[in-house]
């Protein structure tokens, strides 16, 4: 099981980038410890393959175009694939870690266009309006898939038939979560557009946050209108436009200070965030200390965990 720190995106398509993911077995059981990422959350993404997740401390809110979930320990929940989402640690959880499956539904179905593909895989990944499926304890529906959820982490790849274990534990949540599903979905193909757009723009800003941008150029990439970008980014990232083009470029300089022995005044350039005073405030603001004593602490706590 990988132990994972931070995301990585994809150059070009900037879906996440999965570590250690094989054509032969497309699965990853990863251990997230989330208050670890900088700025404790993981910035908005997107990836083909499904993900189950199972909370083990603290809380962490799940954020998607349709709205937001809250998870704490105890927890766990459903990402459909392509789904655009970030992921945040509440604010009050020094500890914040979760365990996760990775996985394309291949795994599930066997091989595509096969029965079990379009009878029981393709109505869930396809449905438009299912975005994330939160399971909760003391829900008589969902209980039983949050057991077979923990229970499925104890399965380790140096055991007897590690692979036909791990498909069946999966397959066998995979009938709880298309029963829920399948009363959840009434089809939206307004949202899967909207969607669509986002990513787009989103697209844009991860390949041109360097430089000077505009909003009206981040419109122009999902061929929508400044008013109509305003009120995406509102209605389904909560926030702006520019204040989600800060945010990434913050997110960015935390990464580069601590992987990287560029000078405070060069990440600031890196990132698109100007001169070192500029810089500066701007990370003060948002972070709560300069970059020299973010790289500082971030560097004696990793000391720590080694």
């Amino acid at each position: 099981m990988k132990v994972i720190h931070g995301i990585k995106l994809k150059p070009g398509s900037r879906e996440e980038e999965l570590p250690g993911y094989s054509a032969e077995f497309p699965h990853i059981a990863s251990f997230v410890e989330l208050d670890k990422y900088a700025g404790k959350q993981a910035p908005w993404h997107w990836h083909k393959d499904v993900e189950l997740f199972y909370m083990a401390q603290g809380e962490v809110t799940y954020y998607t175009p349709q709205g937001t979930k809250l998870f704490s320990a105890g927890m766990g929940g459903f990402v459909n694939s392509n789904t655009l989402h970030m992921t945040r640690a509440g604010e009050s959880s020094r500890k914040v870690t979760s365990f996760l499956h990775l996985f394309d539904p291949v795994l599930i179905s066997g091989q595509k266009g096969s029965a079990i593909e379009q009878k029981y895989v393709a109505p869930l990944t396809t449905a438009s309006r299912i975005e994330i499926i939160g399971l909760y304890p003391g829900n008589p529906e969902h209980e039983p898939i949050l057991e077979a959820l923990r229970k499925s982490f104890e399965i380790q790849e140096t055991d007897y038939a590690y692979e036909l274990r791990l498909r069946s534990a999966l397959s066998d949540m995979w009938c709880g979560l298309l029963k829920i599903a399948e009363k959840q979905e009434q089809g939206n193909k307004e949202l899967s557009r909207i969607s669509g757009k986002i990513k787009m723009m989103l697209l844009y800003i991860y390949e041109h946050y360097p430089e000077k941008i505009t909003v009206r150029q981040v419109a122009e990439a999902a061929f929508i209108s400044e008013r109509e970008c305003f009120r995406v980014f509102r209605d389904c990232l909560q926030t702006t436009p520019v204040e989600y083009l800060m945010n990434y470029r913050i997110q960015k300089a935390c990464i580069m200070l601590e992987e990287g022995c560029e000078t405070v005044t060069a990440i600031g350039q890196a990132c698109g965030l100007g001169s070192s005073s500029y810089f500066g405030r701007i990370f003060r603001e948002t972070m709560g200390m300069t970059p020299v004593e973010y790289r500082k602490q971030w560097r004696d706590s990793d000391i720590k965990r080694r």
